[in-house]
């Protein structure tokens, strides 16, 4: 009775050759002829690990040998059925239910033992490699070399060794995802939220990471993973690496990710990949710190507490008798919360959240538009603006001078190599200076055109700034200057009137104070510029008539 024969094949790295597989078909075909068994069918497996099964020929070689198709399988090795000894014995506790030989090229026919010597064997060599590969990762990404595909707003470099051979890890900048990333990171600092960035860059047609649409979960990422855009160091020059692992589950065979303690994460300087400066980097952590754990302690802050505020003293207005919150009472009304609730407060007094933001505003702008200011804003800008020209200009300057000698290093080197020279190191010299003329070319072609000498009316200009930013406060537009405005007051006190019928007092605190004290006149006197909203001044806040009483 002639024997039918399975054969399998596999190799478990995209690094080796296809070919392999047809290698070890073909000894295998050799070895059945010469037996004279009856090749029924071949499975096998490119570019896959013998540690896990879900692989689709080892399955469907388990399927045929339960099925009763076949007497026996043949490999090069055991270990091309899998390097894991609980795998390798339940293969072949399978197969020998099923009658079903095993015979390989390296071992014979295999028994109890060849599984148990070459299973411990295999997971050894397993551990080992495993090992091995970790520390030769860890050298090479503390030179600045980074592993798997590059992050978004980078791109490989195709670079080979003096040998010839290519070099791995290497990164540079995309200047077209660079700039992206430098916008998200912007507007996300600006006050706008990952989902609106997200919109705006899809309506824009603006492709994401690998060509995907934009989400806001791969712009804010999650910080028990640190991933996301803005969780990334690697756009602040800092590649950080071996944050996690995955473990494979027994069971189930698939990876499981797990953190890795902060003792074991890698983290390399490479100040070549920086896109977003310190500044900036800082700013966005520090946002997304407050968003992840909010002052309450709460792990989750509330929906309330994550509300973008949409005035200008929301939040802000406390109450001078008790030092509770002033919250809104109907439409545009203030109160003390504590009073109104009956909890041992006799501050019923409301004042109106418009006219008080007014005031604020008025004394702002007035202020502001001093002739000393004035004149202050224009020598401000044309130091800043006869600065910026000249240092633009030599910029420009030095990169054409450095792009001149380049190119005439590039001119020798290609005529020596054209007259045969082949001095180590020339290629890659050749590559060095290729790379940095077009940084260069880059550079000089992205630089403005000098800007005109003449200036505009420097006064007209200082007075449309500040009309255009108390527009932009009271319109709340823009949620960066409303935050900005909204920084410069710590809080605003409100106290009853001297009597029943007097108007509540209004005192001012913050960094708001001093910027008006700076633009104004003696303010330990009575001031009427206002329309005499402001009446006393105190040691860092100012009190102002609100002009409003409770509502009718």
């Amino acid at each position: 009775m002639t024997m039918r024969c399975l054969i399998y094949a596999r190799f478990s790295s995209d690094l080796q050759s296809a070919a392999s597989i047809e290698d070890q078909f073909r000894i295998c075909h050799e070895r059945a002829a010469r037996e004279g068994w009856s090749i029924v069918g071949q499975f096998s497996d490119a570019a896959i690990s013998g540690a896990t099964l879900l692989r689709p020929g080892y399955q469907g070689l388990l399927e045929a040998i339960r099925t009763g198709k076949v007497d026996i399988v043949l490999a090069e090795s055991l270990d091309r059925f899998s390097r894991d000894l609980e795998h390798v014995a339940a293969f072949h506790k399978q197969a020998t239910f099923c009658q079903v030989r095993i015979v390989t090229l390296a071992e014979g026919e295999i028994s109890e033992l060849h599984v148990g010597l070459k299973g411990t064997m295999g997971a050894l060599y397993l551990k080992d490699l495993a090992a091995k590969t970790h520390r030769g990762q860890v050298g090479r990404v503390r030179k600045g070399f980074a592993f798997g595909a590059p992050p978004y707003g980078y791109r490989k470099v195709r670079r080979f060794d003096e040998q010839g051979e290519p070099v791995r890890g290497l990164r540079e900048i995309d200047p077209a995802e660079a700039a992206v990333v430098r916008r998200i990171f912007g507007d996300y600092v600006a006050g706008h939220s990952p989902r609106t960035i997200a919109a705006a860059l899809n309506a824009e047609g603006i492709p994401g990471p690998a060509g995907t649409p934009w989400y806001d979960t791969g712009i804010r990422g999650r910080a028990q993973r640190g991933d996301g855009i803005l969780r990334n160091p690697i756009y602040a020059g800092r590649l950080r690496w071996n944050r996690s692992h995955q473990p494979r589950d027994p069971l189930t065979g698939r990876h499981v990710r797990r953190k890795r303690p902060p003792e074991e994460v890698v983290e390399a300087e490479v100040p070549e990949l920086r896109i977003v400066d310190d500044t900036l980097w800082e700013r966005a952590q520090a946002r997304l710190s407050q968003e992840v754990a909010p002052e309450n302690g709460r792990a989750v802050p509330a929906f309330w507490e994550r509300r973008r505020p949409k005035h200008l003293v929301t939040g802000k207005v406390v109450c001078g008798t008790c030092g509770g919150t002033f919250a809104a009472l109907g439409r545009d009304y203030l109160g003390c919360q504590r009073a109104r609730r009956g909890k041992g407060c006799s501050n019923t007094r409301r004042v109106r959240r418009p006219k008080l933001e007014a005031m604020i505003m008025e004394a702002l702008g007035s202020r502001l538009m001093r002739p000393d200011l004035v004149a202050a804003f224009c020598r401000a800008f044309v130091e800043a603006w006869n600065g910026a020209q000249a240092e633009a200009a030599a910029a420009t300057a030095a990169h054409r001078l450095e792009l001149q000698g380049i190119q005439r290093k590039l001119d020798n080197l290609v005529e020596a190599i054209a007259e045969g020279v082949r001095a180590p190191g020339v290629q890659r010299k050749l590559e060095e200076l290729e790379s940095r003329r077009g940084q260069l070319l880059a550079a000089v072609k992205d630089q403005p055109a000098p800007a005109p000498a003449l200036l505009p009316n420097l006064a007209e200009v200082y007075a449309d700034r500040v009309a255009v930013l108390r527009t932009a406060i009271e319109g709340r537009e823009d949620p960066e200057v409303l935050e900005a405005a909204r920084a410069l007051i710590d809080k605003v006190i409100v106290s009853p009137g001297q009597g029943p019928d007097d108007p509540p007092e209004i005192e001012l605190v913050g960094q708001l104070v001093e910027l008006l004290r700076a633009g104004g006149v003696n303010l330990t006197q009575e001031d009427t510029t206002v329309g005499g909203v402001l009446n006393t001044l105190s040691a860092g806040s100012e009190k102002e008539d609100s002009g409003g009483g409770a509502p009718p």
